[in-house]
């Protein structure tokens, strides 16, 4: 056999022949048992081309390198989102009117109620400071440390609450805003309340400085820790990167607004056809939303504070539950419902069922409490919306495995996003805008 340009004596199967870094190569038993190279390429082989190998898309073959793909997907994300952006600028004109958009959070340029509200509430964040400083040195018990702690956090959500139903001033948007502090207020003096708790009865010594607390409340975490875990140093590229990821979108307004007389008129096929029409720019902005939230926001935070435990999030988009997706798409407020909720629930002798029943039940409270009281009205569609996760994290965990439960995840917060937002726009419309007759 002629054989890279020389002759190969003895017992010698050849296999097979591929290219490798530019050069002909032959597989070869019987040859030094390697890959001896074919410098001429011209020259004569008898060889085998063929191979017992999987085609590259099939699930047997192996195959993970989908770069090319991903960035397919991108370059038809931003053509199609283009051509969007021209067609909804041709019908309407430019929709991001500045004075609109400042609008969202003041009706009056000389009254500031959000702003307001959030500066107020400090004296939450002092009145616990001060409560774990009497009990740290035992001038009040452990009872009156407990009730205090429970006056504290009950008026941290009732007080804000009032405030935004009673004041005209204040807007649905700075509602959310004010509103959505105070929840992530509540949360964390929850948290700080139980560590200490778990501190003394351990005797352990915990740091109840100005410094630290106001550290906590400014870190992206939910959880309170007596040490967090700290970077190194301020990496300023870092912040400018995700500094310039902070962006918006706010090109499905047209289609929200002409949602509205199919709705009106109870023309089922009509909103049906609108619903569809406003689920996949409404998911964009979700899945927008998400990136700038939990990771350019949170991350920029974090780098700011240098707070070393970035996990934010985890590989929620592989979800083949329902319960999956709910334990990881919101790290911080997972990790504060499992150790300061479910676990003390579960070692009361609660089942896992109804324990994690409960933790949809709360979800399900602050996600009507973020919704129905900034817009002034109670529908209860946050509530339901959340507890129809129960049953349906049941059916996809029974009948639905696999790429079927993912899919099965990937709809329901494709669709059943929509419907909550043309429910909630619906019946703020009509309250507000629709004369009565």
């Amino acid at each position: 056999i002629q054989h890279a340009g020389q002759s190969v004596t003895g017992n010698v199967s050849v296999h097979s022949v591929r290219y490798q870094r530019g050069e002909f190569a032959c597989r070869c038993s019987g040859h030094d048992g390697g890959i001896a190279p074919l410098s001429n390429p011209g020259s004569y082989c008898i060889l085998s081309c063929h191979v017992l190998q999987e085609s590259l898309l099939s699930s047997a073959s192996g195959y993970r390198n989908y770069r090319g793909i991903l960035n397919w997907c991108v370059v038809m994300l931003v053509l199609s989102n283009a051509r969007l952006f021209l067609e909804n600028l041709i019908k309407y004109g430019i929709l991001v009117d500045p004075i609109q958009v400042v609008s969202l959070f003041l009706k009056d340029p000389y009254s500031w109620p959000a702003l307001c509200l959030v500066i107020v509430s400090n004296v939450f964040i002092m009145a616990a400071l001060y409560t774990e400083r009497r009990l740290s040195v035992g001038t009040i018990s452990e009872t009156t440390g407990t009730f205090l702690h429970f006056v504290n956090l009950t008026t941290l959500l009732c007080f804000p609450s009032a405030t935004v139903l009673t004041l005209t001033s204040m807007t649905p948007v700075g509602g959310v805003f004010a509103l959505g502090v105070f929840t992530i207020l509540f949360l964390k003096l929850y948290s700080y309340k139980d560590v200490n708790m778990w501190c003394r009865e351990i005797r352990h010594s915990n740091a109840r400085t100005l410094t630290h607390i106001y550290y906590f409340v400014l870190a992206p975490t939910l959880c309170y820790e007596l040490n967090f875990p700290r970077s190194p140093r301020i990496r300023k590229s870092f912040l400018l990167r995700r500094l310039f990821e902070m962006v918006r979108s706010t090109w499905m307004v047209p289609t929200i607004q002409n949602s509205m007389k199919p709705f009106q008129d109870m023309d089922f096929s009509r909103m049906m056809e609108r619903m569809l029409k406003l689920a996949v720019p409404n998911h964009l902005i979700w899945l927008i939303f998400f990136y700038w939230f939990f990771h350019s926001s949170m991350n920029f935070v974090a780098e700011l504070l240098q707070f070393g435990d970035r996990e934010f999030y985890r590989d929620w988009w592989n979800s083949e539950t329902v319960t999956y997706f709910w334990s990881n798409w919101n790290i911080p407020v997972h990790k504060w419902c499992l150790r300061h909720f479910y676990q003390p629930i579960m070692r009361r002798g609660v089942s896992k069922w109804v324990a994690r029943t409960a933790v949809f039940l709360l979800s399900a409270f602050f996600h009507e409490y973020l919704v129905s009281v900034p817009l002034k009205m109670f529908r209860l569609w946050a509530f339901m919306g959340m507890m129809a996760q129960i049953p349906l994290a049941w059916f996809v965990s029974r009948f639905l495995r696999g790429n079927y439960g993912n899919a099965a995840v990937w709809i329901s917060l494709i669709i059943g996003q929509p419907v909550a937002v043309l429910m909630y726009f619906h019946d703020y419309y009509v309250l507000h805008y629709v004369p009565q007759s």
